[in-house]
């Protein structure tokens, strides 16, 4: 499971179509285990984007189940998507809502590409909201710089369990 944070960023950027400074506050999403490690890689991929001096006002916990970021697109759009699920205890059926962020060019490119990437789902499901986002880039854990796992690490379903426990 991701653990994602929102990071908002204030600096000063040249305004193209002036040519004056102004301030602008952006917000980007990082996948990291702690706010900590989450604050330091802001400050490292903000390093290498942005001139200048810049500040890191704000790093909030994200609530995107899932993101469909492996598409063209030049616009981050979150989406409510719901569906229906019964509770195992009561029987019951509830409603189950979960935020899914999408990049794609508009909201119809938005709409077809979380219907794609939820057509594997076997239940029937509903998509209630797609609004812009304010989130400019996201970066992943595992990035496209770092998409091979170290030598050192193995999945877990390569670990053999050791039958020796010490008790």
């Amino acid at each position: 499971m991701q653990n994602l944070f929102e990071c908002k960023v204030k600096y000063e950027k040249i305004d193209e179509q002036s040519g004056a400074e102004k301030k602008v506050s952006e917000t980007y999403l990082i996948d990291a285990v702690s706010f900590t490690e989450a604050e330091s890689r802001i400050y490292k991929e903000m390093e290498s984007m942005i001139r200048g001096e810049f500040l890191v006002t704000n790093i909030r916990k994200a609530n995107y189940t899932e993101i469909f970021d492996k598409a063209d697109g030049d616009q981050w759009y979150k989406s409510k998507v719901s569906f229906v699920s019964i509770d195992e205890k009561s029987g019951k059926e509830k409603k189950v809502s979960n935020q899914i962020l999408v990049l794609a060019n508009d909201v119809k490119d938005a709409y077809e590409k979380i219907v794609a990437g939820m057509g594997g789902m076997t239940v029937d499901f509903d998509i209630n909201a797609i609004t812009e986002s304010p989130i400019l880039d996201f970066f992943s854990y595992f990035g496209e710089e770092n998409e091979e796992i170290p030598a050192h690490l193995k999945p877990l379903s390569e670990v053999q369990q050791n039958d020796n426990t010490i008790e």
